[in-house]
């Protein structure tokens, strides 16, 4: 992905400075609105914009995709449910302190906390692993509030010009980040060894990644996660932020730690924990994301062939 706008073609130049113009505008004049107000606006313009963007298509095509493991959904009901969410997200991640003070006032559920405050009592580094789901910024809030300081691994976005002032808003709240790549590796992983807290999502296409089923259709995942866990004897613990039914506030679900045996074992662990938490909050994952590459994408590991038969 270009780092810089130099890098683009004329064409490209001109869609991502439009895009980013547009988006940047949309963006401040939400801010104008106050933060209960701003929030589903946001969600309710995302869900329409997406529609010309032809996320409603990619929806429907990842839910034809899985099914019959989730026949019974209605993919325009999904849809709108996926982009409300998103565009709620988009505002969070810029509302600031609005934001931080209900995002830190979720509650906790599940064995994961207990397991991250022993392993920091131990000196032990953490990996907090989740996914596009709900909020996951919502988490770290949750957590910072609770001493827990933290990096974050993202992924650089495709437009550069949108890139730049995104990267700062995730730094704003989230301190510590590192970028996807050789350089932010190296970064993350003396972080690690100092016993250091780092959050890394799991649900994207990881070029070079083990095919591992979800929703039982295989689909490339990375291994580093679990891979670092081993190295680095890190606690592997799921967390996920989920959205209540008024749309502002969140409850912080941390699962049972997945325990250390090998990398596919524990991603396969991972990629199953996701699976039962999207079962119950179906319309709060990203299923806008091209999940499920076609077989023989390019740089992708060999896919085993009890996956081609299934």
């Amino acid at each position: 992905m270009p780092k810089d706008p130099s890098e683009l073609s004329t064409w490209s130049h001109v869609k991502y400075f439009g895009s980013n113009l547009f988006l940047r505008g949309l963006l401040l004049g939400a801010r104008l609105l106050p933060y209960r107000f701003r929030v589903p606006l946001m969600g309710r313009m995302v869900t329409a914009l997406g529609r010309l963007a032809g996320f409603d298509k990619r929806v429907r095509q990842n839910l034809a995709h899985v099914s019959p493991e989730l026949a019974g959904l209605d993919p325009d009901q999904l849809y709108r449910e996926v982009s409300n969410n998103a565009g709620r997200m988009i505002a969070e991640l810029y509302a600031g302190q609005p934001f931080y003070e209900r995002a830190q006032a979720a509650p906790f559920r599940g064995p994961g906390l207990k397991a991250l405050e022993e392993a920091r009592a131990q000196g032990r580094p953490v990996l907090l692993a989740t996914a596009h789901f709900g909020n996951y910024d919502a988490a770290r809030a949750a957590l910072v509030a609770r001493g827990h300081e933290m990096g974050s691994l993202y992924r650089r976005m495709a437009n550069p010009y949108f890139n730049a002032h995104y990267v700062d808003a995730m730094k704003s709240n989230h301190g510590l980040m590192f970028e996807q790549g050789k350089r932010g590796m190296v970064e993350l992983v003396r972080h690690l060894k100092k016993g250091g807290i780092v959050a890394i999502v799991t649900d994207l296409h990881a070029h070079g990644g083990a095919w591992i089923d979800f929703f039982g259709k295989p689909a490339v995942t990375s291994t580093v996660p679990a891979e670092l866990a081993l190295k680095y004897n890190a606690a592997v613990i799921p967390v996920y932020a989920v959205r209540q039914e008024n749309g502002l506030d969140f409850e912080i679900v941390m699962n049972a730690e997945i325990p250390h045996s090998d990398p596919l074992t524990m991603t396969k662990a991972l990629s199953a924990d996701l699976e039962s938490i999207v079962r119950k909050h179906t319309g709060q994952w990203f299923w806008i994301h091209r999940r499920w590459k076609p077989v023989g994408a390019r740089n992708a590991e060999p896919m085993p062939t009890e996956a081609k038969t299934n």
